[in-house]
């Protein structure tokens, strides 16, 4: 089996950089983190560019950043909470990634959300009926996923362990 990239979806806060950054040093993979790489090259942060291009040419941004890793070599590939909802962006790299859904209750999302970065689409006065909002919005398409890996409730290595397992039986990471 050739090697695929390995694509972690989820809700913000359901621990995609964190995850993706453990299973990329267990596999001893490249990662890259679309909300860190559009950082760098704006020279900003998230919240900064979002309410300087607007969400339509964030989106685009961020589309445009995962197509070109797709047709690089193999990483370990996360995009921010909302890319994986756009029409037709999970369909577009399916053949060459392996797709993990981070799957977390809104609570648990909302609650690791304000621990880092603020989000623009966060910024509600009740972040959980947001975050459940969001889920309700990006279910269906979280749900397009080949794996699912609960994150609730799990100590942060012993999800990466269950993430680097399913890419080492499904995505060709020895």
């Amino acid at each position: 089996m050739s090697r695929k990239h390995l694509l972690l979806i989820g809700l913000p806060g359901s621990g995609k950089s964190t995850i993706g950054r453990m299973v990329a040093e267990l596999l001893n993979a490249p990662l890259i983190d679309v909300d860190n790489l559009l950082v760098r090259q704006m020279g900003m942060p998230i919240t900064q560019i979002f309410g300087m291009v607007g969400e339509t040419e964030f989106r685009r941004m961020e589309r445009d950043a995962v197509r070109a890793a797709c047709v690089a070599e193999p990483v370990v590939l996360v995009p921010g909470g909302g890319w994986a909802a756009q029409e037709g962006e999970l369909d577009a790299v399916r053949e060459a990634t392996c797709i993990v859904y981070l799957r977390c209750q809104p609570g648990t999302a909302a609650k690791r959300a304000e621990q880092g970065e603020v989000r623009p689409l966060l910024t509600a006065e009740d972040p959980v009926a947001r975050m459940r909002t969001l889920l309700q919005e990006r279910e269906p398409y979280y749900n397009k996923a080949e794996h699912s890996v609960i994150t609730d409730n799990k100590a942060a290595d012993a999800v990466a362990a269950e993430v680097a397992q399913v890419a080492r039986q499904q995505a060709g990471w020895l």
